[in-house]
Parts: C-alpha cells; structure tokens; sequence
C-alpha cells in the first residue's frame, strides 16, 4: 500500500488550497472527498472574495477546482471519510469505498446542514423542501416559498430567491435577523419579502408536493401556504468520523495557530474547525496554513 506524505480529507476552499500549497513543496499527496467545492458551491453570490469584487459560488467553486486541476494531484472523488487513526507512524484513513495511509492528514471536511426535524421534512424532501437555495432555486420561478433561518445562509437564500420567487416568507426563531448588515438591510427593503420573527416551524404539509407549513408565532399556529421550503438554519461540523480528536461543544475540531489538533501528524483547517468566522476567505487562508505546517512537520521528523 502507497503511504502518501499527506492525506487531505475534503475538497472546499480549505482543502483545496492545502492541496494546491502541498503540491507546491511537492509532497506526495490523495485528496479525498464526498465533493468539489464545499460550501462555496452552494453560496449565491459572493462581493467580499478579495480579488473578485463580484461573483457566484459556484463560479468560485469552478475556478478553486480548475487550479486544482493544474497540479498532478490523486483526488478520489464521491469517497466519504468514515474514520480516521494513528497507528505509530502512520495514519490510516477509510472512506465508505477504500484505506487509505498517509504520513501526515489534514481534516477539511467542511460542514453539512442542519436539518429541522419536524414532521414532514423527510417526506418532502426534493418534494418541494430543500437545503440549497443555488442549486435548487430556479425550479421556484414565480412561487411563493419559506425560507426557514434568521443568519447569513438564510439571508444569502432569500437574496437569492426574491430574484426568482413571487414571494418569500422568511420564518426566523429569533427576536431578530442575524448576519451582515448589509444583508439584513437589502432583505428588510424588499417588497417581495416578508420577515416574520419570533417564528418557529412545527410541520411540513403537502400531498405528492409540499403546499404549507405551519409555525408556532406568539403563542399561536398559523398556516402558510407555500410551494418551497429551504431551510437555513445553520450547520454541523463533519467531524464525527475523527475519533479522539479533541473537540469543543459544537462538534468542531480544536486547533492552535499552526493547524494542529493534539494528535501530532494530523491537522485541520477551514469550517471543521473552530477557528472563528466561517468564511471562505478564512478556509482558504487556513488551508495554506495547514499545508505549511504539514510540511514543516515532516522536514523536522524522520517519517
């Protein structure tokens, strides 16, 4: 079995770039994901990407991979992680399809959405309920549609949709929307939008598709008629897999300044983490991190 310098697990902004730096010192390396792109291929449109002062996500996603693409690295595509351990020296990675060694690992898995888990949702779901407001939006054109959530992921798919919908309800748990203010002020302004706080979806409704929800508002239930359901309510870190790494509450690996975890050889980098701020700036700039580090680690052990 080849046993690789580096192992990166995931490919979005973080992996990626660790990728495309590894190659640069010429480690000898497998990249091994569920996709291409991460979150960014999911985002609607991105104006603070220094560098671009406008462009889509799955833009960006493309141009992360097309450089990608430039260097001769292994990339095992459709493979999910399912654990990942340390026997002495080496590190052994098993995806749903294969094993995998490897003298050093960065774990850049992103994170996956969390779901609500109310009646209907299961039922409904690519019936008219979705979680990606870029991939699925345009199948909405002139419907009315909820969009469930109060942060940046709601705002960016509302955003996104009140440029397709003939109407979004945005139901959000809280007192207030959450996010850039920026955002917050282009969605309150739209008159194709209509915010209803302190809001709380009880249950997904429909025959073969979805035709309404119903929310918990101030004490009372309500019924909505809607022909699209996207729910935004945040994310959880694909983390599970990484058995004795340490990690805080949320389920995000901990890392110090340099990427590591507190298992020596294995690193991690972007959303997985719990270094502030998700942004995909800050992935990108913590995979190159990784990278470095990574190669730091083997110049300074005899592996």
């Amino acid at each position: 079995m080849i046993i690789y310098d580096l192992i990166i697990i995931g490919a979005g902004p973080a992996g990626i770039t660790a990728a495309v730096y590894a190659a640069r010192k010429r480690l000898n390396m497998l990249v091994v994901t569920g996709d291409i792109g991460g979150q960014a291929a999911w985002s609607g449109d991105i104006e603070n990407y220094t560098g671009y002062q406008f462009i889509s996500g799955p833009e960006l996603a493309a141009k992360f991979e097309e450089h990608l693409r430039q260097y001769a690295i292994t990339v095992k595509e459709g493979e999910t992680a399912v654990s990942l351990e340390k026997d002495g020296q080496v590190i052994r990675v098993t995806t749903d399809k294969g094993s995998y060694e490897g003298k050093t690992a960065i774990i850049a898995s992103g994170k996956r959405t969390r779901q609500l888990d109310v009646p209907g949702e299961k039922d409904f779901k690519n019936k008219g309920l979705t979680y990606c407001a870029t991939c699925d939006g345009p199948l909405f054109s002139d419907k009315v549609v909820a969009v469930i959530g109060g942060g940046n992921s709601a705002l960016d798919a509302t955003l996104q949709l009140t440029k397709i919908a003939k109407h979004v309800y945005v139901i959000n748990i809280g007192s207030d929307l959450t996010g850039d203010a920026i955002m917050i002020g282009k969605v309150k302004d739209d008159g194709h939008v209509t915010v209803l706080n302190n809001a709380r979806v009880i249950a997904i409704t429909g025959e073969k598709m979805v035709n309404a929800i119903k929310i918990s508002r101030q004490g009372k239930e309500e019924e909505l008629k809607v022909q699209g359901v996207f729910v935004e309510i945040g994310l959880i870190p694909n983390s599970d897999f990484a058995k004795g790494i340490e990690k805080n509450q949320k389920g995000e690996i901990k890392v110090d300044c340099h990427n590591a975890t507190n298992i020596p050889a294995i690193f991690a980098a972007g959303d997985v983490t719990d270094v502030p701020e998700k942004q995909i700036i800050i992935a990108a700039g913590e995979g190159s991190k990784a990278a470095l580090s990574v190669f730091r680690y083997l110049s300074r052990n005899r592996l």
